[in-house]
């Protein structure tokens, strides 16, 4: 990684895009962040297997999860973790400079973790100070006020068995993706949910960049007129295996501006470059790309088109790549905490539920010559 705090002209413009986030508070959120808060909300953190399999050094609790935490033991982490993690804690994570006057966020801890795997547990709770590991997840569930579920490259097949005792409290809860690995595991997990009264989301960090924000900003604004087509393209190389985990990325970027109401798909894949089409009844269509050959170096990259103006943009921040997967990934845990406290969804259902439909429907639109199939299709297995 490059060092964001040597004297450039791209670090300087680096660091007015760290300004410019900041400003984007409110006063209301500025009066919160300096109050001291009525409770400190306790977090019980899941980390998901990948095929049976643990992930000791889950990202996905390790990256997305440790500003909830207010201390780290950053010797553990120089010890243990790779380069490119040590380098994002010493430089982002942990940095005040850059920390979006927020993180680690003042009124959450990590109280504990579970892992199948009780030495993935002990090496998180060695590297997050006071964190317990626990040894059941009904106990867990009594002992904290919400649940992050993080899972880095799993398929989500177990995350109703790791979910439900915490949903079954009514706990606020992070599901990642993919939140149930097929159509009708999704489904479960909703009516679960839903049953039990419990707030869920469900998300990409893709829907939380600096770029689709103001995308988002755009679009409501009306500014720039009618958004009338979304690009959404991720960088790899695109297997069905892959599609099916990695693939929500761009599905969730398309689906984030376009909206839920997808009537159906279709795939087209060569080589290890896939390309599907969602499809509306009543607004055009939304283009979704793995591996797209003219992006290819780049992580990710959408294109909004709106009436006016195309507005173009990937992870990054004035170019600073790092900085801006440091405020995707804030972002993400920031509307997290706000729905624990609120209890108010930020992801509707349906959209949780299309993603995952869109693509099951794409891989089965491959299978079959790259046939248009509809949702509906899929929705009822």
């Amino acid at each position: 990684m490059s060092d964001p705090l040597r004297s450039s002209r791209r670090d300087l413009l680096a660091a007015a895009g760290a300004a410019a986030v900041a400003s984007m508070a409110s006063v209301a959120e500025a009066a919160e962040e300096t109050t001291t808060p009525e409770k400190i909300l306790r977090i019980g953190v899941i980390s998901a297997s990948a095929g049976g399999k643990p992930q000791m050094k889950n990202g996905h609790t390790w990256n997305f999860a440790q500003g909830f935490h207010p201390t780290v033991n950053m010797d553990f982490i120089r010890k243990h973790l790779s380069l490119g993690q040590l380098d994002l804690y010493d430089k982002y994570f942990r940095n005040p400079n850059f920390n979006f006057a927020k993180l680690p966020f003042p009124d959450t801890k990590i109280t504990h973790y579970y892992d199948a795997d009780p030495k993935s547990a002990a090496m998180f709770a060695e590297g997050f100070p006071g964190v317990q590991v626990a040894t059941s997840l009904e106990k867990m569930a009594e002992e904290v006020d919400a649940i992050w579920l993080g899972d880095a490259v799993g398929d989500g097949s177990d995350h109703f068995d790791l979910a439900a005792p915490g949903l079954a409290r009514g706990l606020p809860t992070f599901c990642d993706k993919p939140i149930g690995g097929t159509v009708a595991q999704t489904k479960k997990i909703l009516e679960f949910a839903r049953k039990h009264k419990a707030p869920l989301m469900s998300s990409s960090l893709y829907r939380h960049q600096w770029g689709t924000e103001e995308a988002l900003r755009i679009r409501d604004s009306g500014e720039s007129g009618l958004l009338e087509y979304v690009i959404a393209c991720t960088a790899g190389d695109w297997s069905l295996p892959v599609w099916h985990v990695f693939g929500h990325h761009p599905v969730w970027l398309a689906m984030t501006l376009r909206g839920p109401g997808v009537k159906a798909v279709n795939m087209v894949a060569q080589g290890t470059t896939a390309h599907a089409l969602m499809t509306y009844e009543d607004r055009k269509p939304a283009e979704v790309w793995f591996g797209r050959p003219d992006k290819r170096p780049t992580y990710s990259f959408a294109t909004a088109v709106f009436e006016k103006r195309t507005y173009d943009w990937s992870p990054a921040i004035n170019e600073h790549y790092w900085l801006g997967h440091h405020y995707q990934i804030f972002r993400m845990a920031d509307i997290f905490r706000r729905m624990v406290r609120t209890r108010i969804e930020p992801v509707p259902h349906q959209e949780i539920l299309e993603v995952t439909a869109v693509l099951y429907a794409a891989s089965k639109s491959l299978k079959e010559k790259s046939r248009l199939v509809e949702l509906a299709e899929v929705m009822e297995v």
